[in-house]
């Protein structure tokens, strides 16, 4: 018996048997259903997703000898006739081939005639997108108007080169590709029935290379399983692809989490027996990065078309969001760089060496949070607390080791600074003494300063309370302390700060805000600002808020305020310091008050 390729022989014979295009299959099963037929139905889409067959689906739906139906019963005369090509009502024309207005006028003679023996006389136009603007003129009459017994079925994969005249006279449907997951779905159900045994990895790469396409997936499929000699692996799919295997970008990611450069180099070296494209792993590389980048962002928004989204969850819990972007970033500078290298390969191991090199010390390897494993469930409240006991001790250990590091400097500044003052000697090159000096104080500042953020409580303002306020002792002078406890943010908060508080009693609250922020004030702000006083209250506040000129203190002036009190602060505690004085004076310098920090906690 004469062999019969995947793609002919597993071509769907009605509805249920199409994979995908289910927002196209709906519209046809209901009018179908319900007898609101159309008499021109346009089906647009790239190649091998199902333009032709679904139009010879309609066909057999619409001519089953047992009457218009969504589901023929592919037994009759005419859905077996269908089926095999035969079918006289039928009328297959490809318009690749047809272009001449005379072949479309030859065409259209024998509309007017009753159908020989199906229900109605289908049309079946492939490539209409290829008729000449002649041939189209000719279609146009009886596109619009034909007989009841006929329907045109128009197929194409180039809709924009179709005149608006034809496009308004069809009902369109546009087909999708077909995502990599549906494609393993579909092929792994056919090698199941077919009985030739494979490894699921090699049906995702053949999944990912058709682009969408059921018929060229199932051509690649038919070339496997030629190449493999009945048995698709991994291994082999990949050399009869030409592709990167990705258990190689899966090592790669290991090796970069674990800091190990010769693991890096060892991976690439056993890459280059099966001469793979370099550019292209890199390629790989930085699409593998970007979709760990999203499973940290958007877990549920993970790309499974690589078949290998539990190994991505894997990776995310493994490195912090940080070093990720270096990595990707690394890989984005790294192909522009690819064609001035000394080869393709020396390109990728640079790229790789730099994002070890430039990763910076003190940056936590983990993520701050971690994604659950697919099947492992929730952890327990034990786990948890181990995990994030864990996470405090590295945490701990990294500063230990920054503030150790840190030490260290000012340690070595400091004995520079004071060798040089023992010296009877003539300063040489001041200026270097003087960057010497000024690192020290820039570390001891920055060591002091870390110092007040691990150790320190976090205080307030002697004029900000926390505790909560009753309604009926608002005050004027309270409105601030009211404000900071408020759940406002964005735009809202920025308007409430620049708001006075009129008047408050029972459930009235009257604000005035400045008339500045009219043009960012609306019906919007003022349900969202009412909405933070009713769950502050807990219950319904009637809000009025007007528009006026401000002479008080508002919360965003408070704030302005303390911010300047607290830069004045720090300004006067730098220039005070006796080191600072010292050098100053030794040096003839001069403070540059506007780079100076404060370290303090802010107060709001």
């Amino acid at each position: 018996m004469t062999y019969q390729v995947l793609a002919r022989k597993w071509r769907p014979r009605n509805f249920q048997e199409m994979a995908g295009q289910g927002h196209v299959l709906k519209t046809l099963i209901n009018s179908l259903d319900n007898d609101r037929l159309h008499h021109a139905y346009l089906f647009t889409g790239t190649r091998g997703v199902g333009k032709t067959t679904i139009a010879r689906i309609l066909a057999r739906c619409l001519n089953c000898e047992e009457g218009v139906t969504s589901e023929p019963c592919g037994k009759c005369s005419a859905c077996t006739e269908i089926d095999e090509g035969r079918f006289i009502d039928l009328i297959e024309v490809d318009a690749a081939s047809r272009t001449k207005v005379e072949d479309t006028r030859e065409l259209l003679d024998n509309v007017q005639y009753s159908p020989t023996r199906g229900r109605f006389k289908v049309y079946l136009i492939d490539e209409v997108h290829m008729l000449s603007g002649h041939s189209f003129n000719a279609l146009l009459k009886t596109l619009e108007e034909p007989p009841p017994h006929v329907k045109f079925l128009l197929a194409t994969t180039d809709p924009q080169k179709l005149p608006v005249t034809v496009l308004s006279r069809c009902l369109q449907f546009n087909l999708k590709n077909i995502s990599p997951e549906r494609l393993v779905e579909h092929i792994k159900h056919i090698l199941e029935e077919e009985k030739v045994p494979f490894e699921e990895p090699a049906l995702w790469q053949l999944g990912r290379a058709a682009q969408g396409s059921v018929r060229d997936c199932l051509t690649l499929l038919d070339q496997a399983i030629g190449y493999c000699d009945g048995n698709i692996t991994d291994s082999e799919v990949s050399v009869f692809l030409g592709t990167i295997d990705q258990s190689v970008i899966h090592e790669l990611v290991d090796a970069l989490i674990g800091q190990d450069a010769v693991a890096l180099l060892n991976i690439i070296e056993t890459a280059a027996d099966h001469a793979p494209d370099f550019s292209a792993v890199l390629t790989e590389l930085q699409s593998y990065l970007h979709r760990i980048a999203i499973a940290q962002a958007v877990p549920e928004g993970i790309d499974n078309s690589q078949g290998d989204r539990d190994q991505v969850k894997s990776h995310a819990n493994k490195i912090s969001a940080e070093r990720l972007q270096l990595y990707y970033q690394v890989a984005l500078k790294s192909r522009e760089d690819m064609p001035y290298a000394i080869d393709a390969r020396s390109g990728l191991e640079m790229a790789l060496l730099r994002m070890l090199a430039f990763t910076p010390e003190g940056v936590p390897i983990l993520p701050v949070a971690t994604l659950p494993e697919s099947g492992s469930g929730e952890s327990s409240d034990g786990k948890k607390g181990e995990s994030v006991k864990k996470k405090a001790e590295i945490t701990e250990t990294q500063t230990a080791i920054a503030a150790k590091k840190k030490e260290a400097a000012v340690t070595e500044a400091s004995v520079a600074v004071r060798h040089s003052r023992s010296s009877n000697k003539e300063v040489e090159n001041p200026q270097i003494d003087s960057e010497i000096i000024a690192a020290s104080v820039s570390e001891k500042s920055e060591i002091n300063k870390q110092s007040t953020k691990d150790v320190a409580p976090t205080e307030q303002s002697s004029s900000l309370s926390r505790d909560k306020i009753a309604l009926e002792e608002l005050k004027g002078d309270g409105w601030i302390d009211l404000f900071h406890q408020l759940e406002l943010d964005g735009i809202t908060r920025s308007i409430a700060s620049n708001c006075l508080l009129s008047k408050a009693n029972n459930q009235h609250i009257s604000l005035l805000l400045d008339k500045s922020q009219a043009s960012v004030f609306n019906d919007e702000q003022q349900r969202r600002i009412n909405a933070a006083f009713d769950a502050y209250f807990e219950k319904d506040i009637d809000l009025d808020i007007e528009l006026g000129s401000i002479d008080s203190e508002t919360p965003a002036a408070w704030r302005q305020r303390m911010e300047k009190e607290r830069m004045l602060e720090a300004i006067q505690t730098f220039e005070s310091d006796t080191t600072v004085q010292e050098i100053v004076e030794k040096f003839s310098g001069a403070i540059k008050k506007d780079t100076i920090e404060s370290t303090k906690p802010k107060q709001y």
